[in-house]
């Protein structure tokens, strides 16, 4: 902003009058008024007007004006055409003294007799939008004139880029509030349909368009389906869809309410090559078309038939490489996208396809879970039988022997002597029985391996992570420094270890955190694995302390009570243990022993 001399005597005035207006007003539009009045005051102008170059038309659309008809903001003027279009064109101030005699001339207001303009340049010469004055007299402005006029436009025209910066970084930092808010929120969202209506509402909001879809890809099938649709009005007979897709999904579906994204009316997959989204699934780059009611777009059958819509704008949701959706938004009107909105609309397709895979994570989390309850279950079963097993052996040994003490032997022909018989068989039949219920509960050694304890661990933490992230719990696992094996089942590790982290979390109903320390130590003269499994709840209850290991005890009102002595029953069938460390309101640590593998 200049501040220098100016043998112009009005010049230090509007100048200092225009610097000053981004101290005053924030507003763009106000400070285009104020830029406009003051130069007209400043050469007396009978009327004058600022027009803007419009990126999506590229078309000169006056912003504000002066003194000229009500009807003069429609007006828009293609590049060259008229003095204003001149003057944008070629980027160079014009001074007309006889509007009449100029053949460019465009007549808005009927008393103008002459005219100057001068364009409003923005970085490395680029137009911007031209500030025009008219006069109602011949001659009305002068060279001297035309000079001080493009003082003043530079200097309007670092004022306005100075408040649309300003504007610029204050959209964006609501942009990026917006994104972490919606972030947060689609982290949360473990429902699929849940999180596509979340994220068609979301970024319908942020990106100011008429409408937002997301789009579900089958690869297996090369096949793709609606999942949400927010903007849209719901019209009776299913309108807002095409012709074409009304009839592949039955006349009677419906369309969507703008008031809210609602499950689509119909969940049919259509094949990609005959969808708006099939050259971003192949491409795996966003896509813009400028108008998608042009004649090239008619037989498109997932698009849908809302006259109002125009630019469209899709971006690919990624798992890695894989294309596992699209997310696409409609304009109202003929936009070219920008950009920031290019980016915006990237980053929402990414946050979606996280939050997806996540959820689907999840799902196989709780499957896994659900398995590992059902092999609790399974587990009770084979430990009631074992118990009853065991309990029945002992007496069943006592009659075996004393029936074989007896010695009974009777002749011949004697019926006795077949009952006796059957009585040994069926004591032989009884002892197998039991014999086979015992050995059911353990696992094969055959099935035994060699292990890494660092590794079992991490693909347990790898099972639970998503249900750990849900309950806010952080766990901290360092892997030693030398690898540490045992010969274990690892299925059977697994279903302990994710016993324990299970029981850790729900401890901690606030969240928390869950330590986890392996260590090398000798017990009874045998090297051993050590693993200590810490949290922060909040403790277990002393009157039940001494019994944790016990069946069916359980301190909550939905436990089984079989986790833990299933646990202690697994590690005792490995020549291991399981021992309760220390508990109180601070947390528990449990402690885990496995003998440590022969080299």
């Amino acid at each position: 902003m200049s501040a220098s001399a100016d043998p112009d005597p009005r010049a230090d005035r509007a100048l200092h009058r225009i610097a000053t207006i981004v101290g005053r007003t924030a507003d763009p539009r106000e400070a285009l008024r104020a830029i406009l009045a003051a130069a007209a005051e400043t050469f007396g102008a009978g009327s004058g007007s600022i027009a803007l170059l419009s990126p999506d038309t590229g078309r000169l659309e006056i912003e504000v004006h002066q003194g000229l008809p009500l009807d003069a903001d429609p007006v828009a003027l293609r590049l060259g055409q008229g003095i204003t279009g001149w003057v944008a064109f070629h980027g160079r101030p014009q001074l007309v003294p006889d509007v009449a005699a100029d053949p460019r001339y465009v007549r808005v207001r009927a008393d103008v007799r002459s005219e100057m303009a001068a364009p409003m340049l923005g970085p490395g010469g680029q137009v911007l939008g031209v500030i025009n004055l008219d006069s109602d007299i011949l001659h009305g402005f002068t060279p001297q004139d035309l000079a001080l006029h493009v003082r003043l436009t530079d200097e309007a025209s670092a004022v306005m880029q100075c408040l649309w910066q300003l504007r610029h970084l204050g959209g964006k930092a609501r942009q990026l509030e917006t994104l972490i808010a919606i972030g947060q929120s689609l982290v949360t969202k473990l429902a699929p349909q849940e999180l596509f209506e979340t994220i068609t509402r979301d970024a319908r909001q942020i990106l100011h368009v008429r409408a937002c879809a997301c789009y579900l890809r089958d690869p297996a099938h090369d096949t793709v389906r609606l999942a949400a649709l927010a903007g849209l009005e719901q019209t009776e007979g299913g309108s807002d869809l095409s012709l074409s897709s009304r009839r592949s999904l039955g006349e009677g579906g419906s369309a969507f309410s703008s008031s809210a994204p609602r499950t689509p009316p119909f969940s049919s997959d259509l094949p990609v090559d005959s969808c708006l989204v099939a050259s971003v699934i192949h491409t795996r780059k966003q896509v813009e078309f400028p108008n998608v009611q042009s004649p090239d777009f008619l037989d498109l059958i997932d698009l849908p038939r809302d006259p109002a819509l125009r630019s469209f704008l899709a971006a690919p949701m990624l798992a890695g490489t894989e294309v596992i959706g699209v997310l696409a938004v409609f304009t109202d009107h003929i936009h070219r996208f920008n950009n920031d909105e290019k980016r915006l609309l990237g980053a929402l397709a990414s946050l979606g396809a996280v939050a997806l895979q996540n959820a689907r994570l999840y799902a196989r989390v709780f499957q896994s879970e659900q398995s590992l309850r059902k092999n609790e279950q399974l587990t009770t079963l084979g430990l009631l039988a074992a118990e009853i097993a065991h309990e029945i052996r002992n007496p069943l040994t006592v009659i075996k022997l004393l029936f074989g003490y007896l010695q009974l032997d009777f002749p011949e022909g004697d019926p006795r002597r077949t009952d006796v018989r059957l009585i040994g068989e069926k004591l032989d039949q009884l002892e197998a029985i039991v014999t086979r219920v015992l050995q059911f509960g353990k696992a094969p050694s055959s099935l035994h391996s060699r292990w890494s304890i660092a590794e079992v661990i991490d693909d347990t933490i790898l099972l639970i992570r998503l249900k750990l992230a849900q309950a806010k719990v952080r766990l901290v696992f360092t892997p030693p420094p030398r690898p540490l094996l045992v010969d274990a089942h690892k299925g059977q590790l697994q279903q302990v270890l994710l016993n324990l982290l299970l029981n850790s979390t729900q401890a901690m109903p606030d969240g928390g955190t869950i330590t986890l320390t392996i260590s090398a130590a000798e017990h009874e003269g045998l090297p051993q694995v050590v693993v200590d499994v810490a949290d922060t709840g909040t403790g277990i209850p002393e009157n039940i302390r001494d019994r944790i290991f016990d069946s069916f005890l359980s301190g909550r009102p939905d436990g089984t009570g079989l986790g833990l002595a299933i646990a202690k029953r697994i590690l005792a069938s490995h020549s291991g243990d399981l021992s309760l460390l220390s508990t109180s309101p601070a947390g528990t640590t449990l402690r885990l022993r496995l003998p440590l593998a022969k080299p």
